[in-house]
């Protein structure tokens, strides 16, 4: 039974003349408190789904602001200052550990000066000293006749090579490539010939890398520029055979020996003789000098080295080998080393008359049973102010070279390493 009690839901409202409803009117609030119902629900649906999420960023929000709120501003200030105090006291810290560490270093190297100066000086570098592998061994050829001598540059970059075909070459160390070529000339073209017309016997680099001198069978000395092997001058006075040339360590003064007996004293910046120094027997076979004003020579078959104290013109004559003192190198201002024809190696002291210590056989010996002779002594060399030192000899069928290792305070020779090339100087054994 249908009663106008009931509506049906999508019945719509009958509408007046003036288009208004007829239905009665709605009291005031009725929608809004459905809407304000239905936002509610909404809300609240909102927060029960955050609610663990809130929680958690409510707790490190409050968290935060008690960490935060914890420092005064006075604590800040003072907590800061601190830290600036300290980054301070670490960089001077740092600052006084350099300065430290580089006074230790000038320190270091002025008393190696001083030491040096006196002669006393010694660093330990045998114990480190390898001997090298065949393949490590490098062979120029460029001479025509043997080589008579060579130099290195004081920057390790050249070699200056010197030979009886009267030829200077320049060499390039690290690919082994000639620099340069100075030429030899014929006997007889001395007036012409720019350069050597005979055997060159010796020669020296000044410690500045700027001047090279050499030596010839003809008793000239030659000049040349290092840089360029431009010649530059010749010396004059000598008598023989030049023997030995040695620049002065830090100056341009060279002292020159010859087998005249003599030794010689050139400024080369004034192109001038100096002075004569005379006092050997026979022929003087080898000379040397460091940074005092002085030099030593071997003086051969007079059976003397004598130190030459040029400043204050006076000599000091040493004796101790058997047969002629043949080369001669000196370690430090204080020590020197000799080779003798007799195969002897000799340590000497400049304030002793006698060698410290003498190697007898150094090189061994050759010829038949009963009648040996010992392998003659030609060259030595030494690395200035430390403890190593070696010898040259020749030999029947190969040079022998022997490294020799300076112990207990330069009283004792004792032989490192013995060293043996092949003829064809194709292979080095040890």
């Amino acid at each position: 039974m249908s009663s106008s009690f009931f509506i049906k839901k999508n019945a719509n409202p009958k509408l007046t003349k003036k288009g208004k409803s007829t239905s009665a009117p709605k009291r005031k609030g009725e929608d809004g408190k459905t809407n304000k119902a239905k936002s509610k629900k909404y809300n609240e649906e909102i927060s029960s789904d955050s609610e663990a999420e809130s929680s958690t960023l409510l707790k490190k929000r409050q968290a935060n602001e008690e960490i935060v709120y914890e420092e005064t501003p006075q604590e800040k200030k003072l907590r800061l200052a601190k830290l600036y105090l300290e980054q301070l006291k670490e960089e001077e810290k740092n600052k006084a550990e350099d300065e430290s560490f580089e006074t230790d270093l000038i320190a270091g190297r002025l008393q190696e000066e001083v030491l040096e100066q006196k002669g006393k000086l010694q660093r330990l570098v045998a114990k480190d000293i390898i001997a090298p592998e065949a393949s490590e061994i490098r062979v120029l050829r460029g001479h025509k006749l043997p080589i008579t001598c060579l130099v290195i540059a004081p920057d390790d970059k050249c070699i200056f090579s010197a030979a009886k075909d009267c030829s200077i070459i320049k060499w390039d160390v690290e690919s082994g490539r000639k620099l340069h070529t100075i030429h030899g000339g014929r006997k007889g073209t001395e007036e012409r010939h720019v350069g050597h017309t005979a055997h060159i016997l010796c020669m020296t680099i000044s410690s500045d890398g700027k001047y090279l001198a050499t030596g010839d069978m003809n008793k000239l000395i030659m000049i040349w520029e290092a840089d360029t092997c431009k010649h530059l001058y010749k010396f004059v006075g000598h008598k023989g055979p030049l023997s030995g040339l040695s620049f002065r360590r830090g100056t341009h003064d060279l002292y020159s020996a010859s087998h005249d007996r003599s030794v010689k004293v050139w400024n080369v910046d004034e192109k001038a003789y100096v002075e004569t120094l005379f006092g050997h027997q026979d022929a003087i076979t080898g000379l040397d000098s460091l940074s005092r004003e002085r030099c030593v020579t071997a003086g051969g078959r007079d059976g003397t080295v004598r130190v030459w104290k040029i400043a204050e013109e006076s000599q000091l004559v040493f004796h101790g080998h058997e047969g002629s003192i043949d080369c001669i190198q000196l370690i430090n201002e204080e020590h020197m080393i000799t080779g003798a024809d007799d195969g002897s190696v000799s340590l000497w002291s400049v304030n002793k008359k006698k060698p410290l210590c003498t190697v007898k056989q150094a090189h061994g010996c050759h010829g038949d049973l009963g009648l040996e002779q010992p392998h003659w002594v030609a060259s030595v060399a030494a690395l200035q102010n430390s403890d190593t030192v070696a010898s040259g000899a020749s030999g029947c069928e190969s040079p022998l070279h022997e490294l020799f290792t300076i112990s207990d305070h330069f009283k004792i020779l004792l032989s490192l390493n013995p060293l043996r090339i092949s003829f064809k100087m194709s292979y080095l054994f040890a």
